[in-house]
């Protein structure tokens, strides 16, 4: 498969970047408020235009000019003022990965001296000579159109002036983006989305998220920092690991629902939980240092309600005084705490020393495997049968439940349907053990498995 072009979006804080990427991956995927530097990370998403598939990422804003002037620009979120080196750091990254750069400007500011100077880092770190359009954003009418050909005195390419929250304009932007991807060399390396193990690694905030996902890369890929709450959305970063593409999805912490400000966290926490829905595997990291909470238990509940795969992953274990019981005694607290999910396996790392996080993705993958895996019919009921031989089938008055027979109908997760005579014998309990005889034979180690029963027409349901 041809490898994705990829575009960064660049600017200074409050240009409207975030929203721009919004309407180019077609939802509401970066967090977009009126404060500059709600943006820290680098956010991936996919577009198409003319037929042509693209990555679009998303940046922080390079703040590099503090005017003293009024009504030039807004100043940084409070929260953010103390990210602003490591927010650059990301956008020269995104610049550094793109294969074209749309720098964002704002016609209703005209050109400012942060923008001459974004200019001037674009031309000292271009060092590819990739192309650079410049998107006048904010450009609502006329009279602002005019306003947006004086940033042609940066000197880096055409302008478009275009509106992102209308999307004035972006159309002949996009034209001109995709026009340059023709002469974009071929890769074949990027992973078939169909192929790829989707990985979110989720939890309460400041319990080492960020911190596994650079282990595992190998990089400083996202903000790693000691406030609770440092990453606000979900960061998408594609990676081979051995033969296998991976997607890792960086999520922001999620919270009490009492303790989710409004705003910029209450949207964060609602992609949280988005990704975890378009993830194969979830891993739900837990901090040895704090112990087990009541959030924990609620962010496994979204975990098990959006039917997805899980490894629990319990982090800064270098970090507790241990005995040769401590991880027996703590493996006993989750499993009791996580009872609804006794399919999922545990293991312990450190995400600051690299203990075991050999085993994160081993885990992760094995359990990727099962998940798709399909039992034959003949082999399933062979199961079934073997099963009521140990276990008959459960009765209500004179009545027995009966199972005919039963087959697997997908997967992703592995769903199974029985026949039976009448669905209202069916007691969870009997229900639960005949779950328990497939996991006894098939690999579907941190996978939830579906069952479902449906009259069988037609069949003799007297007795």
């Amino acid at each position: 498969m041809a490898r994705k072009p990829l575009v960064a979006l660049v600017g200074r804080p409050n240009v409207g970047k975030s929203t721009l990427f919004n309407r180019l991956v077609g939802q509401r995927h970066a967090v977009t408020d009126d404060r500059p530097g709600t943006t820290r990370d680098r956010i991936q998403g996919q577009s198409d235009w003319n037929g042509i598939d693209f990555y679009v990422v998303d940046t922080g804003g390079i703040e590099v000019y503090q005017p003293t002037g009024v009504g030039e620009v807004l100043p940084l979120a409070e929260d953010s003022a103390n990210f602003i080196e490591e927010m650059k750091a990301q956008s020269l990254a995104a610049i550094r990965e793109a294969d074209v750069i749309v720098l964002m400007v704002d016609t209703s500011n005209g050109l400012t001296g942060a923008d001459e100077e974004i200019a001037d880092i674009l031309r000292r770190t271009n060092v590819d000579d990739k192309p650079i359009f410049i998107a006048a954003n904010k450009s609502d009418n006329l009279g602002r159109n005019n306003d947006a050909y004086e940033f042609y005195a940066l000197g880096l390419g055409q302008v478009f002036p275009i509106s992102a929250i209308h999307g004035l304009g972006v159309g002949d932007l996009l034209d001109s983006v995709v026009e340059v991807f023709q002469n974009l060399p071929v890769d074949e390396s990027e992973p078939d989305d169909e192929n790829t193990m989707k990985v979110a690694i989720v939890g309460r905030p400041n319990v080492g998220k960020s911190s596994m996902l650079n282990h595992l890369l190998g990089e400083e890929r996202v903000i790693v920092s000691p406030i609770a709450g440092t990453t606000r959305d979900s960061i998408d970063t594609n990676i081979m690991w051995h033969d296998t593409p991976v997607m890792l999805i960086d999520t922001a912490g999620i919270r009490k629902r009492g303790k989710i400000e409004s705003g910029v966290e209450k949207y964060s926490v609602l992609r949280a939980i988005r990704s975890i829905e378009r993830a194969d595997v979830a891993l739900l990291m837990l901090d040895a240092e704090t112990g087990l909470t009541e959030q924990d238990e609620h962010i496994a509940g979204f975990i098990m309600e959006a039917n997805k795969s899980v490894v629990i992953v319990v982090n800064k274990w270098d970090a507790i005084e241990k005995d040769e019981h401590t991880m027996v005694e703590f493996t006993k607290k989750v499993e009791e705490r996580f009872h609804f999910l006794p399919y999922a396996p545990i293991i312990f790392v450190s995400a600051k020393t690299g203990q075991r996080i050999h085993q994160v993705l081993e885990t992760a993958h094995r359990i990727w495997e099962g998940r798709y895996f399909r039992i034959p019919t003949s082999e399933l009921n062979r199961i079934l049968r073997a099963a009521q031989q140990k276990h008959p089938a459960p009765t209500k008055g004179v009545k027995r439940l009966k199972i005919f027979f039963a087959t697997q109908v997908a997967v992703d997760p592995p769903v199974f349907l029985f026949h039976v005579n009448d669905t209202r014998l069916v007691h969870f309990s009997y229900k639960r053990f005949l779950e328990n005889q497939i996991r006894a034979e098939f690999p579907f180690e941190g996978t939830p498995v579906i069952l479902s029963f449906r009259p069988r027409e037609g069949m003799d349901d007297a007795n």
